[in-house]
């Protein structure tokens, strides 16, 4: 029995000025996101977040996401924000 998690990969989102989707590995089943620079908005239910709808991520935060990771996209509440996100099997 497998008692931890595989690391499948990292990805930088710098271009967040429309709501953006996450390109995820095969055989993902979670996510470690963290905003950097400027706090963030999220949404997993069909619609896109705006820069003022959506729940926040700010900088110091950090959203460990199992669900469906093709749902989920995250767009910026100001300028200049990126999002780190690293994938888990």
């Amino acid at each position: 029995m497998k008692d931890y998690s595989a690391p499948l990969g990292y990805q930088q989102i710098t271009s967040l000025s429309s709501a953006t989707a996450l390109t995820v590995p095969a055989g993902s089943s979670y996510a470690v996101i963290r905003a950097q620079t400027q706090a963030v908005r999220w949404r997993d239910d069909g619609t896109s977040p705006t820069a003022s709808v959506g729940i926040p991520l700010g900088t110091s935060d950090t959203l460990v996401y199992d669900g469906n990771l093709s749902a989920i996209k995250f767009i910026e509440q100001a300028a200049s924000a990126a999002l780190n996100v690293a994938y888990y099997s």
